[in-house]
């Protein structure tokens, strides 16, 4: 089977597919969304030279650029071309609010969130969440960007920058938890891995931003929460992030329609890479 791997270069994880796909008989090769063309009036685009597609990483552009790179896909899963994750479901997972408002919809908990457009707005939600809380960008993963704050008067300064900047102020009542957070890895309606993820010298738990990983086993309750999480947002390959709050309730702070797997895939023991290969050659056979 030939795979087509969408990304913005070739990473560890572009490579790690690779591998995988090789060693399971599979031809797999990188491709830049940047290079990506269409001729509407035939099929010799190059995603229709492919069995199917699997989407690693979106590389910054312009709004134009992002909107015809996702229209590519759209158009590359009606023509029949298995897509990983669906085009619509990157467009969810992308947008924190829009994961953010799936989940509160289908009443999965999620921390109180404000999303604005003016400072004033937010400077108003910000004393609503409690006067601390978690600044996000609306697009972004891995903890990048993302800032605590609990004093008025530096919550003033940043909002009002972001809102000169023409950003999207996306706010969440930080939720006092025990350190650490659940990272489930869901392909086709199981967990097939999970670690936890605890906090080095910083509040956020991503082994990215110096947290450490050990392998964790789910609770019924914790299986079942990251599979709807997965289901609400349409991701057949989710990374879902599980945090307990306080008083032991469980909070969804995300769902990644493009997860990694660098850290737990050694940590769990797990080749995800070749789970990932295999769901993906499932998919174009049924």
């Amino acid at each position: 089977m030939r795979i087509a791997i969408l990304s913005g270069g070739t990473g560890w994880h572009v490579q790690d597919v690779m591998r995988a796909a090789t060693e399971l008989g599979h031809t797999a090769t990188p491709i830049d969304f940047r290079t990506l063309s269409a001729n509407v009036n035939s099929a010799t685009d190059v995603l229709a030279e492919f069995d199917a597609v699997l989407v690693r990483t979106m590389p910054a552009g312009s709004l134009e650029q992002v909107v015809f790179r996702m229209d590519l896909l759209h158009e590359a899963a009606a023509r029949g071309i298995p897509v990983l994750n669906p085009p619509r479901a990157i467009e969810v997972c992308v947008d924190k609010y829009l994961t953010t408002a799936r989940l509160a919809r289908a009443t999965i908990a999620t921390p109180p969130t404000a999303v604005c457009q003016r400072s004033d707005d937010a400077l108003i939600a910000f004393e609503a969440l409690g006067g601390d809380v978690v600044l996000k960008p609306l697009f972004g993963s891995e903890g990048r960007g993302m800032c605590r704050i609990t004093d008025e008067e530096t919550a003033w300064r940043t909002f009002r920058v972001l809102e000169q900047t023409g950003q999207v102020i996306y706010l969440q009542q930080f939720v006092k938890h025990p350190g650490w957070d659940l990272r489930a890895f869901v392909i086709g309606g199981r967990v097939i891995a999970s670690m936890r993820r605890t906090a080095g010298n910083d509040w956020r738990t991503n082994v990215a931003q110096g947290g450490t990983a050990e392998r964790a086993t789910l609770s019924d309750n914790e299986v079942s929460l990251a599979l709807r999480a997965a289901e609400v947002v349409g991701c057949p390959i989710a990374g879902v992030d599980l945090l307990p709050g306080p008083t032991s309730e469980l909070y969804v702070i995300e769902v990644n329609a493009v997860p990694g797997w660098k850290a737990l895939a050694p940590t769990c023991g797990v080749d995800v890479a070749k789970e990932v290969v295999r769901f993906l050659t499932r998919e174009s056979r049924s």
